[in-house]
């Protein structure tokens, strides 16, 4: 009689991989992000990805980066981790974690911290040096809500769908 497998992926592999997987409905052409909402027992509560609210067209909507701001996307756009926090149906997700592709923002902080996620696993913090970001760990770090950078193992998942 064998053994178990032992080349699973781990806890933060798969959250992780949901969370970029969640990233890749975004129709954003520059910023794909996705956000997987985890209880402390390790179950998917919720997910979303950074994208135009309901009703909301996706053709009829900016995504541009630059110009006039009503002709640019950051007045529509709503990020992965609201997203995924709107979209939770459950009740509470008091000392739950969060797994985001992107640091999440002041505006996200204060979302995360109202809605009671405990940790925050993120992929990139390529925005670490603007105000929005120092915001959001500054409200963070005084709200106790803890927050790490996920390293990637370099395992290779694929998947053939």
């Amino acid at each position: 009689m064998g053994g178990k497998r032992t080349d699973y992926i781990t806890w933060d592999e798969y959250f992780m991989a949901v969370a970029r997987l969640a990233a890749l409905r975004s129709k954003d052409p520059n910023s794909q992000v996705g956000s997987c909402i985890v209880s402390q027992d390790n179950k998917i509560l919720s997910m979303g990805y950074n994208g135009l609210p309901k009703g909301c067209s996706d053709d009829e909507f900016p995504w541009e980066r630059e110009g006039a701001p009503l002709d640019t996307k950051y007045f529509y756009v709503t990020h992965s981790e609201l997203n995924a926090i709107l979209n939770y149906r459950g009740g509470s997700l008091e000392g739950a974690k969060l797994y985001v592709s992107l640091f999440p923002c002041n505006e996200c902080a204060k979302a995360i911290i109202q809605s009671g996620i405990k940790e925050i696993i993120y992929g990139d913090d390529k925005y670490a040096d603007t105000e929005g970001v120092i915001a959001s760990k500054r409200m963070l770090d005084a709200a106790g809500v803890r927050y790490r950078k996920y390293w990637p193992s370099g395992r290779k998942i694929q998947l053939d769908i």
